[in-house]
């Protein structure tokens, strides 16, 4: 995103489902499992996600104004994540098993929000998965893929702090209507 300051503070910034400690720990279990090639720099467990959409660089003064643009009515639903994977440039990573139309449904509100706000929305094709690691050509998955299921009760704002050390850190949660909290 262009902005009339360039020297002006930014957070690079993405909407994912953000999973629980449960389900997070159930992954790295399932990452433990596959065979790494040396070259393999898998995910921290506190970091693995589903990206719903990655809207990068933004001006630091206008995160404020997005968290409330960025809220649209979302149901709870349930993923099964199942299906390892091999991707190109070295991604491993967790794909969704019949991923459901709520999914979807949320994916594309959360685009129309983003354009509203004035911001880019990816062109290419949404692939629901967990990125488990990268620069992992030639990972073996285990013979059996879990099939993890995620009751999906909302969904994050998350700013990634740049850096080696760097994390995330979830700047907003907008939980799903009926959720519970």
């Amino acid at each position: 995103m262009t902005h009339p300051d360039a020297s002006a503070p930014t957070d690079r910034l993405f909407l994912a489902l953000w999973p629980d400690t449960r389900l997070r720990g159930a992954l790295a279990r399932h990452a433990d499992d596959w065979r790494w090639p040396r070259s393999a720099r898998r995910v921290r467990t506190e970091k693995l996600h589903l990206t719903l959409h990655f809207i990068g660089e933004v001006v630091r003064s206008r995160t404020a104004a997005l968290i409330d643009a960025l809220a649209v009515p979302c149901a709870p639903f349930q993923l099964a994540l199942g299906r390892p994977a091999n991707w190109a440039h070295g991604l491993a990573v967790l794909e969704i098993v019949r991923p459901p139309a709520a999914l979807a449904d949320l994916h594309g509100a959360l685009g129309e929000a983003l354009q509203r706000a004035g911001l880019a929305v990816e062109r290419r094709a949404f692939r629901p998965h967990v990125t488990l690691a990268r620069q992992a050509a030639g990972a073996l998955p285990p013979a059996q893929g879990p099939e993890l299921a995620w009751a999906v009760r909302g969904y994050a704002l998350v700013v990634s702090d740049p850096g080696a050390g760097g994390g995330y850190r979830v700047l907003a949660h907008y939980p799903a209507q009926g959720a519970g909290g």
